[in-house]
């Protein structure tokens, strides 16, 4: 099977439980295939904890889920060293970090001290214990959820942990005709539906369409292109703090990525218009800060508007 074609077998198949959202799903599969991670912030009950149960199921690699809480710690999610009194030593136990996919499951409840104990999970892949590091088994893709409307008991991801999300997605809520849909799929239950969904990729898989992907072409004009789009976030009087150098090879890396998930082997303008929203907006800092996301999407998308697109023979 071509790269196109395991990519779409993996967003058909997440899409047997998630109905009328493909185009989200293949933005969480880009991520994926990208390195980075994804932030699902999004109203309760509009599927985010069941997409990413789905692409688990979707793909033959390790799961696990994490409910954060203001009273968890750091090694609830790394693990610690327990002292073994028959061994005379201490011994690891491994937190739930270590798998391939990880659910933050209302990551912006935890504690700011908790939070940042995925800063190195995320970044480097791998734990750093009592000065003994240990890498994170790859693909090692964590899902993020948090629910934009509830403030109380909740502490705000900061800047450096937002970005180091290649994504902020939205699953949004159905139209009437998908409200019927997911009223028939689901009759018995989420579950009995979730059971049934079966593997139709692999760990192996997923590295090697990440490998493809880096060997996807992004011509200079486009290199430009990005460059330019990165330049104007920390150059307008709206926006405090603008995109990170992280912030630019993620849209580079996404941009390759989903050129190759629409089958072609070069990248497109359209490819860094699609992505530039959800891998550029959360990464500002607007000057009317907290509170400011829907502005943040707005000025990408002034920028998009104001910045020359590149004309050139893309394929060559």
């Amino acid at each position: 099977m071509d790269s196109k074609g395991m990519i779409d077998s993996i967003v058909s198949n997440v899409g047997k439980v998630i109905i009328g959202k493909d185009d989200t799903i293949k933005l969480v599969v880009t991520s994926m295939i990208a390195g980075g991670h994804v932030l699902l912030e999004d109203a309760p009950g509009t599927g985010k904890t069941v997409l990413a149960k789905s692409l688990a199921k979707s793909i033959d690699i390790s799961y696990n889920r994490i409910q954060f809480t203001p009273d968890l710690l750091p090694s609830d999610i790394t693990g610690l060293n327990v002292y073994q009194m028959n061994k005379g030593e201490f011994v690891f136990n491994p937190g739930p970090v270590f798998c391939n996919i990880l659910l933050a499951d209302e990551i912006n409840r935890a504690t700011p001290r908790t939070q940042a104990g995925l800063l190195e999970c995320m970044e480097e892949r791998q734990v750093t214990l009592d000065g003994v590091t240990r890498k994170l088994s790859e693909p090692f893709f964590v899902i993020a959820t948090q629910n934009p409307i509830e403030t109380s008991g909740t502490f705000p991801l900061p800047e450096a942990q937002l970005d180091r999300f290649i994504m902020k997605l939205s699953v949004g809520m159905p139209d009437v005709d998908q409200e019927i849909a997911i009223m028939e799929r689901f009759e018995k239950g989420t579950v009995s539906v979730l059971d049934n969904l079966s593997a139709v990729a692999s760990a192996e898989d997923i590295m090697e369409l990440r490998n493809q992907s880096m060997n996807v072409s992004v011509h200079k004009a486009l290199k430009g292109y990005i460059a330019n789009l990165v330049a104007a976030t920390r150059s307008r009087d709206d926006i405090l703090s603008g995109v990170s150098p992280r912030g630019t090879l993620a849209l580079y890396r996404c941009a390759q990525v989903y050129a190759m998930s629409e089958g072609r082997d070069y990248v497109v303008p359209e490819d860094i218009k699609k992505l530039a929203v959800p891998v550029l907006a959360h990464r500002i800092v607007m000057t009317r800060g907290f509170g400011a996301s829907s502005g943040a999407a707005a000025a990408i998308e002034s920028i998009l508007n104001q910045i020359p697109v590149p004309t050139e023979e893309f394929n060559k």
